[in-house]
């Protein structure tokens, strides 16, 4: 269950109250007149099945809840009422199958801000992954992958895609674009260091490394490999599953990948450079290709199951395009 909380001005609280109370996945309705200060207005809260969230959005951005009051959305961990059990009864589909396109879009927003911890993040696990390449460890690997933070800007992209949403797409690439070459580049910096004082005592990196020379040499398991994390990472954000998302990160190998690329730049072993930017453009092409796809079949399969339900009216393509007419069976 999600909880709503809807700060709504008078004039239109009854209009609020009669949507939620026609949805079937919306329970434990509670208005309080006059209770809202900033922005001034009435209170209205309610517990909505997560697979009628979609619904109940729509209808608020219907009637510009969101521009002349506020609507907030909150995830519920425990509901012990019959009421609520009801109500998830009668909600069309699953919760888990359900994609809350503004709580997504909210997740891949914040997953593009190109911020001082996000190229901090980058810059640290890149720096793991050369040392890793250095000393053929896997251990270094798999942490490097986990402490990447680049799948937001990777989900953000498919988003864009399949939500029609330039922005979104541009400020992801920006992000990685960025983020990638400041973290190459401190690497690279930090390698040729540690290679003039002796630090690393190599003219250029092992010829066998049995452990991670998968990292700079993709090959059509690469690919598959960047199919299936691309989908099952978008499965995780969209289910809000944050296990899952870590099996994400350790299934692909883009910062590995871009640390032995600063170290081979580095210590100028060409045809490691290569590799690693032919598994680089593997891992992205794979991941927005199966992120894509996977959010396609998802509205899709949604918009499949509020057919059978009787909703054709509501589109799961159309979420929060304002001025349609609502009905019910």
């Amino acid at each position: 269950m999600l909880h709503l909380r809807a700060i709504v001005p008078a004039d239109r609280t009854d209009a609020v109250y009669e949507a939620l109370a026609e949805c079937s996945g919306a329970t434990n309705l509670v208005v309080v007149a006059g209770a809202a200060r900033s922005p001034s207005g009435d209170l209205v809260t309610s517990d909505v099945a997560r697979e009628s969230a979609n619904e109940v959005l729509d209808a608020l951005r219907t009637l510009n809840i969101d521009r002349d009051g506020s609507i907030s959305l909150d995830k519920v961990d425990l509901t012990l009422s019959e009421y609520a059990e009801q109500a998830m009864d009668r909600a069309p589909g699953h919760g888990d199958d359900a994609v809350v396109w503004e709580e997504l879009d909210r997740q891949v927003t914040e997953g593009t801000a190109l911020t001082w911890s996000f190229v901090a993040f980058l810059a640290l696990a890149t720096q793991l992954a050369g040392i890793a390449a250095l000393i053929d460890s896997p251990v270094l690997v798999v942490g490097a992958m986990v402490l990447g933070p680049e799948f937001g800007a990777v989900a953000a992209i498919c988003y864009g895609l399949v939500r029609m949403r330039p922005r979104h797409i541009t400020a992801a690439v920006r992000a990685l674009v960025a983020g990638f070459t400041v973290a190459i580049a401190i690497t690279y910096v930090c390698a040729l260091v540690s290679r003039w004082t002796g630090v690393i005592e190599l003219d250029r990196l092992p010829d066998q490394r049995p452990l991670t020379a998968f990292i700079y040499s993709p090959d059509r398991w690469s690919f598959i490999v960047a199919l299936l994390a691309g989908a099952a990472g978008v499965l995780s954000l969209t289910a809000g599953k944050s296990s899952a998302l870590v099996g994400v990160f350790i299934s692909v190998t883009t910062v590995p990948a871009a640390g032995n690329l600063a170290v081979a730049m580095a210590l100028r072993h060409g045809s490691e450079i290569t590799g690693s930017l032919l598994q680089l453009a593997v891992n992205f092409a794979g991941m927005i290709i199966a992120g894509t796809l996977t959010l396609l079949v998802q509205r899709a399969l949604w918009g499949a199951a509020l057919r059978h339900d009787g909703r054709s009216w509501w589109s799961a393509g159309l979420v929060g395009r304002a001025g349609r007419t609502r009905g019910r069976t």
